[in-house]
């Protein structure tokens, strides 16, 4: 049978020729289209550098007209303020605004958008602001939120931040604050008086609420007044050194956000984080809050009141083996690290490395200290019973049977310096005249021994008097290399000496409740500051024992407790100065830790991240950018 073309055929061809034709010209048409939306990036993108850097020439500000007979204190020739709203006869101290110590917009190559990540040590628990427990909670806390006040990243000094000025009364009884009329929320709703009053008297104060770390600090505090909607009172019960940096401090948070949950809800949730800050949570969602183990990812806040960060995104996520962050960081998937020390060593003996990675080594305020702490008290489910360290002698005798020179030798590769108590060197209350502990085990085994323990039955093992044999549990958060070896040199140590360790590793988000519940014989922990001179209270005062308070170790000392609550009264500095190396002396012939290294700051950060900057306060993330073309901050 012959095949013919019919016309059935010929429309058909028609119809498949025409659809060719039109799908050719749909394709012409969204490349023409793509073209132009590349186009429109571009200048976009041309546009933001420009109003960027506009922006930062006006940085200085703008006279403002004021009411016909506003009172000011302004001299002649200057902009008028209007200071209707402070107290007769005390100084008005006026705050520039609150802008970057580097302005990254004035960089050769300065270009907004793209994302940065870093990978954290370990998990945060939670970033509920004054509820998280953690250093990596807490940075991720900074960029959202914002207080009245903060510390300069280059001079460490009290500036406002969310305030526009404040008054301090000459006695020291009261300050009042006037908040900048520009500041807002993330979801636009203006930053109040009332705010912050809500943030002290029904979100820390509230009894409960976990909030107990930040409640221990602002003992002094006796109220907070809402005084107008821009302005607000602070009360203190005492003078007290830093009531000033405390108030300032706080952690300014939407009520209209945090009113609408209960306490157990706070206190249950993990990501529970809003705020006036650059940056914002990509979802505030209290349905759908971020939970770990998920990275946090932290958005551009499109309607911050000052200056816009650079970055469109900031990831964070944990690897808490220090191998596989590396690995992480070199694959590409990641842009900020914290090495091991070895890592470090090894990166900046590498001159290619060194051409491609920023490779930071420097002390700051935060540097932190690390060592074991000793459970003085009860373990948690021990009825009553004391670990050996409530002994001050066992816990003299476990700091002299460690080699902490050759830990930081051996196991950081020399980084870092041998502690010595609690504050850091050249701070406030660190005494030079005082030096680490020695290595010394003949005279650690005097003290064992005077402290009644000793090896009876000859099996290099000591017992007490009832025969019962020196074994502790040693806690350890984290994994890895340096964790490993860490546990080891100080299970090895201790074993030559005829105490016997077990190690119980666990990961840091889930050692919460092993914390607050003192469920420990000795823990090893590091602490950092969070501001220039420290107050010991929060850590080793006795008061902060209960509630589930910092005092892990529930070290009782009357002699410490006087010489804190002394200089937290003082407000002469050198006074001061003396009582806290009172109090250090007392925390050294007592040992209630066993401090083992001080520890600078070490990052590796790619080299296409621009205007990184190692301040005396740490890293400022927010003043960070890429190269590139601008990105939505909100996108996929």
């Amino acid at each position: 049978m012959q095949s013919r073309f019919g016309l059935k055929d010929f429309v058909l061809m028609v119809m498949v020729a025409i659809v060719g034709i039109a799908v050719v010209l749909a394709m012409y048409q969204r490349d023409r289209e793509w073209d132009q939306i590349q186009g429109f990036s571009r200048k976009a993108a041309d546009l933001e550098v420009q109003l960027a850097r506009i922006e930062s020439k006006l940085d200085s500000g703008v006279a403002v007209a004021q009411p016909k007979g506003a009172k000011t204190d302004a001299p002649a020739g200057s902009v008028a303020r209007d200071e209707s709203w402070a107290r007769p006869g005390v100084k008005v101290e006026w705050q520039p605004a609150w802008t970057f110590a580097t302005d990254p917009r004035l960089s050769k190559g300065f270009a907004p958008g793209g994302e940065f990540t870093e990978v954290f040590e370990a998990q945060p628990a939670k970033l509920t602001p004054n509820v998280q427990t953690d250093v990596y909670g807490r940075r991720i806390v900074d960029l959202v939120t914002e207080c009245l006040g903060a510390y300069d990243p280059k001079t460490l000094r009290m500036r406002g931040w969310l305030a526009e000025a404040w008054q301090v009364d000459p006695e020291g009884k009261w300050m009042r604050v006037r908040i900048n009329p520009k500041a807002r929320f993330s979801d636009g709703v203006p930053v109040t008086a009332e705010d912050v009053r809500y943030s002290y008297h029904d979100f820390v104060m509230n009894m409960q609420i976990e909030a107990e770390r930040t409640r221990s600090t602002l003992d002094t505090m006796d109220r907070v007044e809402v005084v107008s909607d821009l302005v607000v009172d602070f009360y203190f019960k005492e003078p007290y050194f830093a009531n000033v940096d405390n108030a300032l401090t706080l952690f300014v948070l939407p009520k209209h956000y945090y009113s609408k949950l209960t306490p157990a809800e706070i206190n249950k949730g993990t990501g529970l984080l809003m705020g006036s800050g650059p940056y914002k949570l990509e979802s505030t969602d209290v349905d759908r809050q971020w939970t770990p183990p998920d990275p946090v990812v932290l958005v551009r806040n499109e309607q911050y009141w000052g200056d816009k960060t650079p970055l469109a995104r900031v990831r964070f996520k944990a690897i808490d083996i220090e191998l596989a962050r590396l690995v992480e960081y070199k694959n590409g998937g990641a842009d900020m690290i914290t090495p091991s020390s070895p890592q470090f060593v090894t990166g900046i003996a590498d001159p290619e490395w060194v051409k491609s990675n920023h490779c930071l080594n420097w002390v700051n305020m935060r540097s932190g200290k690390s060592g074991i702490i000793w459970n003085c008290g009860p373990r948690a489910g021990q009825a009553g019973k004391l670990t050996p360290f409530h002994d001050k002698r066992v816990r003299q005798a476990m700091t002299l049977l460690l080699d902490r020179e050759k830990m930081v030798r051996d196991i950081w590769k020399g980084i870092g310096q041998v502690a010595k108590g609690f504050a850091n060197p050249g701070t406030p209350g660190d005494d030079p005249a005082m030096q680490p502990w020695p290595y010394d085990p003949p005279r650690a085994m005097v003290l064992l021994k005077e402290a009644g323990w000793e090896d009876r039955n000859g099996d290099r093992v000591l017992e007490d008097k009832d025969g019962r044999e020196f074994v502790f549990e040693l806690t350890s958060f984290g994994a890895g290399e340096i964790a490993e070896r860490i546990a080891t040199f100080v299970k090895d140590s201790y074993a030559a000496a005829g105490i016997r360790v077990s190690i119980r590793q666990m990961d840091w988000a889930v050692g919460e409740p092993i914390r607050q519940e003192r469920d420990f014989d000795a823990m090893l922990m590091a602490w950092g500051a969070n501001a220039p001179e420290s107050d010991p209270k929060q850590i080793f005062h006795s008061s902060s024992i209960a509630n589930q308070g910092d005092n892990f170790g529930q070290w009782i000392s009357p002699q410490a407790d006087a010489a804190i609550d002394t200089a937290r009264r003082e407000m002469d500095a050198e006074k001061r100065l003396k009582l806290w190396r009172t109090f250090e002396q007392v925390m050294y012939d007592e040992q209630p830790y066993t401090w083992v290294r001080v520890a600078p700051f070490i990052r590796f950060i790619k080299s296409d991240v621009k205007n990184v900057n190692p301040y005396p306060r740490g890293l400022e993330i927010w003043e960070f950018y890429k190269g590139g073309p601008a990105v939505p901050a909100s996108g996929a």
